[in-house]
């Protein structure tokens, strides 16, 4: 359900160890204000609930004061409406379905514990339990009506004929008092066994004075038409004061919709409340019957994990009914991509798994994901919008992937990260190997949850320079991550994770201080003035504090905001267009400058980039890298160029590498660059050494010294060749007779001089030989 969110936690374990490590898979997911309060017993647990509540609590089902069931039964006695998620061992799977039987929303496994998993078993949780307690509420209020209406009333004569009908007893049965008077009971009012289809016997006929007899459980009334209605009846007889029996009352009343309400609360159980979808429960228990199947059937039993591209988009921006739509559309297209044997699930969120039951071979597998890719990415037409999505899929099957649903499920997840890594809208079969990556990328998200703390990280700065004259107009801040074990890490490495797992904003935050502390640091130590570029992602302009907290980072550090440029990728301007513009004019405001960061790799039109106040276009790498050679290149470059001029721009190329790339960018007036030509990023006070002995200074000095060691390999080369020389002195001898000779005979007169010098250049060459 939307809008949920987890303020207070409970946690009651008593490893400290267990603890700490769900502290920190928890601390950088849950919201800032979010309380964690860890218990060790159960007794305290209990005392703290009594005086507290909380929005969910974790429960270790061994403690020391309280084991198994009997901790759920307590936590539930304790905190009836909290959600509760439950932690087992490995060998704990009949426990974890008594935990859920007994109230428990959720399980999960020490030793195959996520981050990610925890949230998810969290958030999903609370999602069953609002489910739970409004499915509750509709029941009480339905009970409250059925008692309400009251009861049927027949009375009967001595020998078992009908003497009056009350007027609820008139409308169940069908007969009117008239019909029925006289009229023998078991002829008019027939009940019967709803499994046996035989007759139920008359109360009256064992009926006893003082004592009512209620009549067997699923009874059912037919009515005089024929409708057959589940009731529920007691029957007493009616005794005259001398003992004499006169008579009998039955009493009984309608009890369809008790049973249709525990019907419903048994689906409801089983089911996702949005799509009618089996929810994890079913699709666990399903899991468990393909497996038993398969080997008799000499079947596979594959699962296809499924998350959506782009419609946490779709959600924020046209909101939480659109959205549902839009997943109900989803899962109605989901069930005909397969047979009526498979299973469709959601998981909550945008996740769907896709169990197919008797999968023949690999290739009816891919057929079957490449069906679903197709379904889903066709256009959604919801109310008045035509949305697309995409999904990623991974894909594991049984038994080369796992021998359980736990494993197959957590395998196929695997698969899908895989997935989107490799682009999206695509499906990736699990392979062993993934998990090392997993692994790998646990602990790079861990150490990323300390790295702040321990301050490891770093920025290095690549100068941005001005084509025309060669000064140093500005520097990019690159960040640098020193970590303890792996050492120096690009951002490649741990950017992209840091986004996943939402860390990019404090790291980003800490980033635009520590640059703009650096920027104020020169222009104090009297260096050259220079525009800072810092990068800023999707998730750290979608903060709702990301202007007052920029503003109070250049109130903090004194940097006047015209030597800050902000750098923005396309994509996070076209996806939050909107909102994005509104920012950019704050900034340009405030006197900030702002770039768009890799132009020419997104789906920027000229119609939006004219919405937005941007003062500069960067060319992306993968366009400058061979614009000497490589035609295309050359020709997207001179295009944004031109239009970049026609917006009155600033262009800067990234990557320029070579002096034949920095030519064609100055012959086709390219304002600024940056690359490897100019020089790689470099820790703070080497970035200050070139503002200070500037930049065509340094790299003219580097170009010499790289001039001299050329040349000293070169002569190290010929004193190794010293058998050589004779051979070579008699061949350029020859050389240069042919040479004098040519001259003399074809060179314009005019040109007497240079010829002179070249035949110079030659002697000295032969002399130096």
């Amino acid at each position: 359900m939307h809008g949920n969110s987890i303020t207070r936690l409970l946690l009651v374990e008593d490893d400290p160890g267990a603890a700490a490590l769900l502290r920190s898979m928890l601390k950088e997911r849950r919201s800032p204000g979010t309380e964690f309060t860890h218990l060790g017993q159960m007794s305290a647990a209990e005392q703290y609930l009594a005086e507290h509540s909380v929005d969910v609590i974790l429960l270790d089902l061994g403690l020391p004061d309280a084991q198994g069931l009997e901790a759920v039964r307590r936590a539930r006695a304790a905190a009836p409406r909290t959600p509760l998620v439950v932690l087992t061992g490995l060998d704990d799977d009949s426990l974890a379905v008594q935990a859920l039987q007994e109230g428990a929303q959720d399980y999960l496994i020490k030793g195959q514990i996520e981050p990610r998993g925890v949230l998810r078993a969290l958030r999903y949780a609370v999602e069953r339990k609002t489910i739970e307690e409004a499915l509750f509420q509709e029941k009480q209020h339905a009970q409250v009506m059925l008692n309400c209406i009251g009861e049927a009333v027949v009375c009967t004569d001595i020998s078992g004929n009908i003497t009056f009908l009350n007027l609820v007893a008139k409308n169940m049965s069908g007969w009117s008092w008239h019909e029925a008077e006289g009229q023998p009971m078991a002829e008019t009012l027939r009940i019967i066994d709803a499994d046996s289809r035989e007759t139920i016997t008359n109360p009256m006929a064992i009926a006893t004075p003082n004592r009512s007899v209620r009549l067997p459980a699923n009874c059912i009334l037919i009515r005089h038409d024929g409708v057959e209605i589940p009731i529920e009846d007691s029957g007493s007889s009616i005794y005259y004061r001398a003992g004499r029996a006169a008579g009998a009352v039955i009493v009984f009343h309608d009890v369809s919709a008790v049973r249709a309400m525990s019907l419903e609360l048994t689906y409801s159980a089983q089911h996702d409340f949005l799509t009618g979808l089996p929810n994890r429960l079913l699709l666990n228990d399903r899991i468990h019957q393909a497996i038993a199947l398969a080997p008799r059937h000499k079947k596979q039993v594959a699962l296809l994990f499924l998350d959506l591209d782009g419609f946490k988009h779709i959600n924020d921006s046209l909101g939480h009914p659109i959205g549902d739509k839009m997943l109900q559309s989803i899962a109605r297209r989901l069930v005909n991509c397969v047979r009526a044997s498979d299973t469709v699930s959601r998981q909550g969120g945008d996740e769907f798994v896709i169990l197919l039951a008797e999968a023949d071979q690999w290739e009816d597998i891919a057929t079957t994901a490449r069906r679903v890719l197709h379904a889903v990415a066709e256009v959604h037409s919801i109310d008045q919008y035509d949305l697309h999505v995409t999904t990623s899929i991974g894909v594991s099957v049984f038994p080369d992937d796992g021998l359980d649903a736990e494993t197959l499920i957590r395998n196929a997840d695997t698969a899908m990260y895989q997935a989107k890594e490799n682009g999206r809208q695509s499906c990736q079969f699990f392979k062993p190997e993934m998990n090392a990556r997993a692994v790998e990328r646990q602990s790079i998200e861990e150490g990323l949850r300390c790295a702040l703390e321990r301050n490891e990280f770093v920025l290095h700065y690549q100068p941005k320079v001005n084509l025309r004259t060669g000064a140093i107009t500005g520097a990019e801040a690159l960040m640098r991550w020193t970590h303890p074990a792996r050492g120096l890490l690009s951002p490649a490495q741990f950017i992209p994770i840091a986004e996943d797992c939402g860390l990019i904003v404090p790291i980003g935050h800490w980033a635009l201080r520590e640059a703009c502390r650096q920027a104020q640091t020169w222009v104090d130590a009297g260096l050259p003035a220079a525009t800072m570029a810092v990068n800023v992602s999707s998730l750290e302009l979608q903060q709702e504090h990301f202007l007052p907290g920029l503003f109070a980072i250049l109130d903090e550090t004194g940097l006047d905001p015209r030597f800050l440029e902000i750098e923005l990728t396309e994509s996070v301007l076209m996806e939050h267009s909107e909102s994005a513009a509104s920012i950019l004019q704050s900034l340009r405001e405030k006197g900030v400058q702002v770039a768009v960061d890799d132009f020419g790799t997104g789906y920027s039109s000229l119609s939006y980039l004219r919405k937005f106040p941007v003062d500069a276009l960067k060319i992306d790498q993968s366009f400058v890298s061979h614009i000497s050679t490589a035609a295309d290149n050359a020709s997207i470059v001179t295009a944004v160029i031109s239009m970049a001029r026609s917006l009155k721009l600033r262009v800067i190329a990234e990557g320029v590498e070579t002096l034949e790339d920095l030519s064609f960018l100055q012959t086709h007036q390219c304002d600024e660059g940056q690359g490897h030509y100019f020089g790689r990023a470099v820790p703070a006070d080497q970035f200050a050494v070139l503002l200070e002995r500037g930049l065509l200074e340094t790299v003219a000095a580097e170009d010499l010294e790289r001039r001299i060691a050329a040349l000293e390999r070169e002569l190290a080369e010929r004193d190794r060749r010293t058998a050589r020389v004779d051979l070579e002195n008699a061949r350029l001898k020859k050389i240069v007779e042919d040479l004098e000779n040519a001259n003399r005979a074809v060179i314009h007169p005019n040109l007497n001089a240079q010829s002179t010098g070249r035949e110079e250049s030659i002697l000295r060459i032969r002399q130096q030989e």
